[in-house]
């Protein structure tokens, strides 16, 4: 699949040509025009009118869910993450330094160094949360 995109996006672009476009004809009656008449108008056709305005009235429901409930509900939660996380920090702002607790066994165990950096320190490391003891 990546492959085919991918050839298809180098291929050099060729224009192909493209069917006139036709000016649709504007009626200025007040009176909504008569969906089906005649030969169209058959159980078939009014199936599909059907499902068409159901599929146009669910994509209204869902888009002004997604506007009216779902955005709300993101940002209230966004608010309420950033109150929480300030308060984290500044409950580990009053805790003990880091210097002064203990490093365990099972923590920062090295069977050797990583190539990057002074060789200690994972990819993922975070002074901010992360301490290690060296001259222990």
């Amino acid at each position: 699949m990546f492959a085919q995109r991918t050839l298809a996006r180098a291929a050099p672009r060729v224009a192909l040509p493209r069917a006139p476009v036709r000016a649709t004809r504007r009626t200025y009656s007040s009176e909504p025009p008569k969906q089906f008449a005649g030969a169209e108008d058959n159980e078939f056709n009014r199936e599909r009118a059907r499902v068409a305005e159901h599929g146009a009235e669910s994509g209204e429901f869902w888009r002004k869910l997604s506007l009216y409930i779902a955005v709300p509900c993101i940002i209230v939660a966004s608010v309420n993450a950033k109150i929480r996380w300030d308060a984290h920090w500044e409950h580990v702002a009053h805790d003990t330094p880091r210097e002064d607790k203990p490093e365990y066994a099972y923590q920062n165990i090295r069977t050797k160094n990583y190539f990057w950096g002074d060789g200690d320190k994972t990819l993922f490391w975070n002074d901010k949360v992360n301490y290690h003891k060296k001259d222990e």
